[in-house]
């Protein structure tokens, strides 16, 4: 078995046919939906900008939470800890 073959996972002419195959089913289903490759480059750009920008909200959205919290929560531990100090 050669390198070649070793690497591809089969002979250099059925790894070629099976490629043309599959390329043909793809380009086949992409042209039924209308797509072109960049319409697919650009989905997994905005999914990554999305992923990213939506991260980012959770992040902001978490620390809200904290800071709502906290102005509730900080208070009240001064104060208790004011009352309790006295003792």
């Amino acid at each position: 078995m050669s390198a070649l073959t070793r690497f591809l996972g089969d002979s250099p002419l059925k790894v070629i046919l099976k490629l043309l195959v599959v390329s043909f089913l793809v380009g086949l289903v992409m042209n039924a939906f209308g797509w072109s490759p960049m319409d697919v480059l650009y989905g997994i750009r905005k999914f990554f900008m999305d992923l990213w920008n939506l991260g980012f909200h959770a992040i902001d959205r978490f620390l809200g939470y904290i800071l709502l919290g906290a102005a509730i929560v900080v208070p009240a531990f001064i104060l208790l800890r004011i009352a309790n100090y006295r003792k």
